[in-house]
């Protein structure tokens, strides 16, 4: 799996951190406190699991955003119909325009530009993006602890989940690890893009979504699963 040219960077980020929204938008959500405590607010319990990795050091490059997804919707292209919400699609063209390169451009530029230098110094990037998911949507449960999403046109995305699948099962029996659930991994969003950019050999962008249900309660000992499964996918990677 390792590179011949040199070691792998491994990436991690988090784009739904949190449901701040900046002080001169909050009239924009003035009623809105429900909805930004929701799982439509920000990803539940990702940002814990985000700082115990960022806390281990175990990746070469971290970045996380904590303003809401129902302010900007850091994890979908221009254009995309799910870019603004209810709350702040009627904002002016100025106005959006001001948000994407404060906030959206800023974020996914940043990541990407770092992506880009080590690539020019000739590693392999693997980026983990650290998502939650809500246990239940329109009425339909969630059957899965854990998924893992990737392009599964892309043969060393697969390889990796494949492995990364197994060690998770390893290290906790009881959970139901599944690929490209609930979501596929070839839908619209940040790694998506980033996908486009760079070869698939160069880039491998894996959305790692956890289940709420399981976070609600022991989101430490989750985070704990992970950080050890990461650390057995780095020796892995090396081979």
């Amino acid at each position: 799996m390792s590179n011949s040219t040199s070691i792998p960077a491994l990436f991690i980020t988090c784009e739904h951190g949190g449901n701040d929204i900046p002080e001169d938008y909050r009239y924009l959500f003035a009623k809105a406190a429900t909805e930004l405590a929701t799982h439509r607010g920000y990803d539940i319990g990702a940002l814990s699991v985000f700082t115990l990795l960022e806390e281990a050091k175990l990746a070469d490059f971290y970045h996380s955003a904590t303003t809401s997804r129902l302010f900007v919707e850091l994890n979908r292209s221009p254009g995309h119909p799910r870019l603004w919400s209810e709350f702040t699609c009627d904002l002016s063209s100025t106005q959006k325009e001001e948000v994407l390169w404060q906030y959206y451009y800023s974020y996914r530029n940043g990541v990407e530009a770092n992506i880009s230098d080590a690539i020019n110094r000739e590693q392999r990037v693997i980026h983990l993006s650290i998502h939650s998911f809500t246990p239940e949507l329109d009425g339909k449960i969630r059957e899965a602890e854990v998924g893992l999403l990737y392009d599964s046109r892309r043969p060393l995305e697969k390889q990796f989940c494949g492995q990364w699948q197994q060690e998770l099962l390893d290290l906790a029996p009881t959970w139901r690890v599944r690929a490209n659930y609930p979501y596929r991994g070839s839908s619209d969003g940040f790694t998506t893009y980033l996908r486009k950019q760079f070869t698939p050999e160069q880039y491998l962008g894996i959305e790692l979504e956890i289940n709420q249900k399981i976070l609600k309660d022991s989101a430490n000992e989750v985070g704990v699963v992970i950080r050890k499964s990461i650390k057995r996918m780095k020796k892995w990677i090396l081979k």
